[in-house]
Parts: C-alpha cells; structure tokens; sequence
C-alpha cells in the first residue's frame, strides 16, 4: 500500500501529469498586457489560452524583461515564450511550433521627420548621422544581426527595454527613430493617447514568422508535437484568423 501512494504521489507531481506550463512575458501591445482589472490579455496570450484548453494544460505566467527571459529558457527556468522568431542561436536552446502568424518590423520615427531622413538601407546606417532605438534581446533579422557585428553599425544603436523607453528617447531627440512593428505602434499610440506623434519610416527592416518556442530542458518533445497539432486545428476552423483580426481591429 505505501508503494502504491509513493507511486501516486510521484505521478501527480511529475512535469508530464502536472500538465502547466511555465510562461514568461513582458509588456508588449497588442499582444500581451494587463486590463484595468490587472488580468492578462493580448493577441498572443489569447492564441495561446487557446490553445492550452485544447491540449487540456494550464499555464503559470512570470513577468520578466525579454532578455532574461530567453536566458531562462536556456536553462529551463521558463518553459514558454510567445511570439517568437526563429534564430540560429535560439534554436540551440529552444523548439519551435509552425507559425500562428506573421510579424514586420519597422522604423519609426517623428511625425514629419521620414522625408528628412535619408535610409534606404539598414546599411546607410553606418554611414550616417542617425541613433536607432531597438529593444535589447530581440530579434530583427539576419541582416540586422550581421550589422551588429561591426562597430560603425553598433555605435548607431541604442538597445534599451521595451517600446516605452525608445518613444521618450525619441520625443526628447536623443534618438531618431526606433525599430518596432507596426501593430504595437499603433496599439501603444492608441492607448496612451498619442496618436500623430510618430510614423512609419519607408526603410525596410524584417518581415517573418512568428511562432510558440520551448525550452529544450524543460518541456518535451510529443507536448510541443501536440500543441502544434492544436494550431493546426485552429487554423483549419478559422478560429485562428478570428483572434488575429479581432486583436488588429481594436488597435
């Protein structure tokens, strides 16, 4: 009988019958914040409650800047990130499901100012007068990462924590422009009243997928196989689309 209860016991606190998963995050609109009533909501986070009841998990969320973020997923400490792109270093670290949806990156700099700033490439800026804000930890592409490496190219990047910092770096000129994508401009615009206050620069920056990653240590391989048939199914009954464009319209 005690061997019975031992083995109970050690099946209900085992990872694969617990059935939660980990997940980190950071404020990010439109897809991942808190409501007035301090709940998380969000595009990504939707996405994934989403999935979750099909799969029949729960989830434990953990806010954390991005880049620590990452790093716990290294280690295991973390076992989910949302809206993810696939990198040749994360993918040491991490798994990743298809894609749930698309992402662009852009420049975006003071309204009125996009015609005075002369980019044409991501390249012109080494060459120029210009200081880029980007967000530190995040991925904008392999032509950006490539960039990084050189000197004249990173002196004219400014890498802080999130879209907050670069918007006031930006209004008090000591930076030209900031990297993001469109639909957390507009959502963070929006939500704090400051619409008309930057544009979308014409420079073209990364345009990819985005995808659900896992950490390698922590969460294992036929979980991640059923939640990515769980986005299938999503895509397939078109509740997938529903969520994206309902998300994209309130922003």
């Amino acid at each position: 009988m005690k061997y019975i209860l031992l083995v109970f016991c050690l099946i209900l606190i085992s990872p694969t019958y617990a059935k939660k998963l980990h997940v980190g995050w950071e404020i990010w609109y439109p897809y991942i914040s808190r409501n007035n009533q301090q709940q998380l909501v969000g595009l990504d986070v939707e996405i994934l409650n989403a999935i979750l009841v099909k799969v029949g998990y729960t989830s434990e969320y953990t806010e954390l800047p991005w880049k620590r973020h990452l790093h716990y997923l290294k280690t295991g400490e973390i076992d989910v990130a949302m809206g993810a792109s696939i990198s040749e270093e994360r993918l040491r670290y991490a798994v990743f499901t298809q894609p749930y949806r698309k992402e662009t990156i852009k420049l975006f700099v003071k309204t009125g100012s996009k015609d005075k700033i002369k980019l044409t490439t991501l390249s012109d800026i080494s060459k120029s007068d210009y200081m880029i804000g980007a967000e530190s930890g995040y991925y904008y592409g392999n032509e950006y990462q490539a960039l990084m490496k050189a000197a004249e190219f990173r002196e004219h990047i400014i890498e802080v924590n999130d879209i907050e910092e670069n918007v006031t770096l930006l209004l008090k000129g000591h930076i030209d422009g900031f990297l993001v994508a469109p639909a957390t401009a507009k959502a963070f615009s929006s939500k704090y009243q400051m619409k008309g206050e930057f544009e979308q620069h014409t420079l073209k920056i990364y345009q990819a997928d985005i995808h659900i990653m896992f950490s390698k240590k922590s969460v294992k391989p036929e979980i991640i196989e059923v939640i990515d048939n769980a986005i299938s199914e999503l895509k397939q009954s078109g509740e997938l689309d529903k969520i994206i464009e309902k998300w994209y319209q309130l922003n």
